[in-house]
C-alpha cells in the first residue's frame, strides 16, 4: 500500500466522525438543546487542573527540600525567608502572580521594619548621645528614602483603575501557555498532560470551532436577510426572536460556551437592559437566551458584518463616531426606541469599555436619563478555562477570537436581576450608581467609584 493511499485511508477514517460531530453540534445548537458534553468536559478539566496543582506543589516541595540539604544553615535560613515552602519561586499554591503587573518589581524589596542588630543599636545610641550634646550629625543619607519614593511612584502609576485593564490573575495554572510560568516542564507527568491538551486545543477544538464560527456567521447573515423581507408585525417579531437565539446559539458553540442563567423570571422583555462589560462576547452570551436590540458605534471589519446583518431583521441603533459626541441625539433615538412597546429590550453596557472581569467601573448616566425601566444583568466569567477579557489596546479582534477559540472553554454565570426604576428626586448619576452597586454585589465584583 502506497503512502498516499494510507494517508487517504486515515483521512477518511478521521474526517467522517469529525463531520458527524460537527453536524450534531450545529443541529443541537439550532434547536436549543445540549447533550451535556461541554459541562462534563468542564468537570474533567477541573479534575486535571487540581491534579496539576498538586503535582506542581509536590515537585516544588521536593526541590525546596533538596536545596535545604545542599545549602548550609545560614543560606537555607535566608532561602526560607525569600521563598514560600512547597512552591516554586515563592508562589503560593501554584498561583500565577505578576501576570498583569505594569511594573517589574524586585520581589526581595520588602519595606517592613527589621529587628535591629547589636551594631545598629550601638550606632543608634551614639546618635542619641550626640544629639543630646547638641553636636551636628551627618548620619542621614538621601538614598535612604529612595526605595520608598520608588514604591510610592509605582503605586501612583499602577492604581486601581489601570490594573482593571490587564488580564485577571489566576490562582492555579490552567495548562495554557499564555498563563505559563514554566510549569509545563516541571515534571514529566505535567508535560504529557500539557502536550495532550495542546494537541486537543489546536488540532481538534480549534479547527472545529473555526468551521462552526464560519457557518454561524454565514447562517446569521442569510437568516437575518430573509427576516428583513418579512412584513413588520407580530409574526416578524416572533420570527426574529427565534432566528436570533438560534444563530447566536450556534455561534456560542464556536467558543464552547457553558452558560448558567439565573433568575430567568427577571429576563427583560422591554425597556433597557444594562450589564457589566468584559468582552464583545457579552452580547453573544446574552443573545443566546433572549433577543435584544443593540446600541453602539458603527464598526467596520468583522464586527461590521454582524452589525449590518442584525440591522436587517431588528431595530438597532448604530451611530457614527461624530454623532456619538452629540449625547442629545443619541438619547433621543434611545427614547424613541424604548417608547415603542413592540421593540425588543435594548442592551447597553454603561461602562463604555471592557473591564477585566474583576470590577465594575463607573456607569455613564446617559441610559439612566431616559426614564425607562432598567433591567440589570450581572455577568461573571470563570477565568480558569479561558480569559474572556478583551484588551483592545493589545489585541485586535481577530487575535482575540483566536485566543478564545484556542482556550479550553468560556464558562460564565448570568444573573437577571429585578427591574429597577428611578426614585423620586433621584438624579441619573445616583440611579446609575445604585444599579452598578446591585450588579457588582450579585456578580461578586469590586464596585469602583470611578
Amino acid at each position: 500500500m502506497s503512502l498516499l493511499s494510507m494517508v487517504s485511508l486515515v483521512g477518511s477514517i478521521l474526517i467522517t466522525p469529525f463531520l458527524t460531530l460537527l453536524v450534531c453540534i450545529i443541529f443541537l445548537a439550532s434547536i436549543g438543546q445540549s447533550l451535556g458534553v461541554r459541562r462534563l468536559f468542564v468537570k474533567l478539566l477541573l479534575m486535571i487542573f487540581e491534579y496539576g496543582r498538586k503535582d506542581i506543589e509536590s515537585v516544588a516541595k521536593r526541590k525546596h527540600d533538596l536545596e535545604d540539604e545542599v545549602n548550609d544553615t545560614s543560606i537555607s535560613g535566608k532561602s526560607s525567608e525569600d521563598k514560600t515552602p512547597g512552591t516554586p519561586n515563592g508562589i503560593k499554591n501554584g498561583m500565577v502572580n505578576g501576570a498583569n503587573n505594569l511594573i517589574s518589581r524586585d520581589d526581595k524589596l520588602v519595606l517592613v521594619p527589621e529587628p535591629p542588630t547589636s551594631k545598629q543599636e550601638e550606632k543608634s545610641k551614639s546618635f542619641v548621645d550626640e544629639a543630646k550634646q547638641g553636636q551636628e550629625t551627618s548620619h542621614f543619607e538621601l538614598s535612604t528614602v529612595l526605595d520608598y519614593i520608588k514604591i510610592g511612584i509605582e503605586a501612583i502609576i499602577e492604581d486601581q483603575v489601570t490594573s482593571r485593564f490587564e488580564a485577571e490573575e489566576l490562582k492555579n495554572w490552567n495548562l495554557l501557555i499564555r498563563t505559563n510560568r514554566g510549569y509545563e516542564f516541571i515534571s514529566w507527568k505535567l508535560t504529557v498532560i500539557w502536550l495532550c491538551g495542546f494537541f486537543v486545543r489546536y488540532f481538534f477544538l480549534f479547527p472545529l470551532r473555526v468551521i462552526i464560527c464560519c457557518f454561524g456567521v454565514l447562517w446569521l447573515t442569510l437568516c437575518t436577510a430573509l427576516v428583513g423581507y418579512v412584513k413588520p408585525g407580530k409574526f416578524k417579531q416572533t420570527l426574529n426572536r427565534y432566528v436570533s437565539i438560534m444563530c447566536f446559539g450556534i455561534l456560542s458553540r464556536a467558543i464552547s460556551s457553558v452558560v448558567t442563567y439565573h433568575n430567568e423570571e427577571n429576563r427583560p422583555k422591554t425597556g433597557i437592559c444594562v450589564a457589566n462589560h468584559t468582552s464583545p462576547i457579552d452580547v453573544l452570551i446574552l443573545m443566546c437566551d433572549n433577543c435584544y436590540s443593540l446600541i453602539g458605534q458603527r464598526h467596520g471589519g468583522f464586527l461590521g458584518i454582524f452589525q449590518r446583518a442584525l440591522a436587517r431583521a431588528s431595530p438597532h441603533i448604530w451611530f457614527e463616531r461624530s454623532e456619538a459626541r452629540d449625547r442629545h441625539a443619541v438619547a433621543k433615538r434611545l427614547k424613541e426606541h424604548v417608547s415603542n412597546p413592540e421593540n425588543p429590550p435594548i442592551l447597553i453596557f454603561p461602562e463604555g469599555t471592557c473591564i477585566n472581569n474583576t470590577s465594575v467601573m463607573q456607569f455613564k448616566k446617559g441610559s439612566f436619563e431616559v426614564g425607562s425601566v432598567i433591567y440589570p444583568v450581572a455577568i461573571k466569567y470563570d477565568p480558569r478555562f479561558g480569559d474572556a477579557f478583551w484588551n483592545s489596546s493589545k489585541y485586535s479582534m481577530l487575535q482575540y477570537l483566536y485566543m478564545m477559540m484556542t482556550s479550553w472553554a468560556i464558562v460564565c454565570d448570568v444573573w437577571y436581576l429585578p427591574p429597577m426604576t428611578q426614585r423620586e428626586n433621584e438624579s441619573a448619576i445616583d440611579f446609575a450608581n445604585r444599579v452598578k452597586s446591585v450588579i457588582a454585589k450579585q456578580g461578586g465584583l469590586v464596585d469602583l467609584m470611578w
